[in-house]
């Protein structure tokens, strides 16, 4: 018997409509290469875990976002409402005038979909080996943005694509002058897997260490009530 659905119709329909939006306007806006930064990356992932239902996509996009955006919110907020707080810097392009205000508008997914993942992982179960995939395509990611993204400062022939994952240096006006920048990503790729999936991973394994369990015995009494019909259904 197929497992019933755990992910609503609604939702499902919902995101696709909104990536078939976000898509088109992040290309024209700011190029194929935009979509190299993890938080855009990870919004493909969230789209095959939500038809698929699948528990390690989930896990995975919930491992990349929770902290990530978390912090992002936090530092678009500190911005808005003048906080006297230093600015981390990767909201600057929320304010900038000469982005189109339906394009930042767009960028607001990363606010809410963090809590739409940690929603898919609650109803799907956790995936222990999140962790250990979402880490390898990270590294996977950051050398290809360290490969194929520009060197800021950006240029007229160059306005988009540059330091992608601030894979060279925090910000975009130089490149970072404090290590070599192989060591420097190098550094980067360990971060990642060290600094934010693993306690991620540690908090979701107590967080959600139930969640699939719930799931299963959800599908055991959808087949047992079926049982029931059939057997019902051969006694007429």
């Amino acid at each position: 018997m197929a497992h019933p659905a755990r992910i609503p119709l609604w939702l499902k329909v919902a995101y696709t409509l909104f990536m078939c939006v976000m898509v088109p306007t992040y290309w024209h806006a700011y190029g194929p290469l935009n979509f190299l930064w993890l938080c855009d990356a990870t919004a493909f992932v969230a789209l095959l875990a939500i038809w698929l239902e699948s528990a390690l996509l989930a896990s995975m996009g919930a491992l990349a976002m929770t902290i990530s955006q978390t912090l992002w919110t936090i530092d678009l907020l500190t911005r808005l409402f003048h906080v006297p707080l230093a600015s981390l810097g990767p909201t600057n392009y929320m304010f900038d005038p000469g982005i189109p205000v339906f394009v930042r508008l767009v960028s607001l997914f990363h606010v809410w979909m963090p809590a739409m993942l940690l929603w898919m992982v609650w109803r799907l179960g956790y995936d222990r080996r999140a962790c250990a995939v979402q880490s390898v395509v990270t590294m996977l990611i950051l050398e290809m943005s360290f490969l194929f993204t520009y060197r800021p400062p950006a240029s007229p022939q160059h306005p988009g694509g540059v330091n992608i994952n601030w894979v060279f240096g925090f910000g975009y006006q130089s490149p970072q002058k404090w290590m070599h920048p192989v060591l420097f990503v190098t550094l980067h790729m360990l971060f990642y897997p060290l600094c934010i999936y693993l306690p991620t991973h540690l908090v979701f394994r107590k967080l959600f260490g139930q969640s699939r369990q719930l799931s299963e015995a959800e599908a055991a009494e959808a087949l047992a009530a079926q049982t029931v019909t059939d057997s019902g259904s051969s006694a007429l």
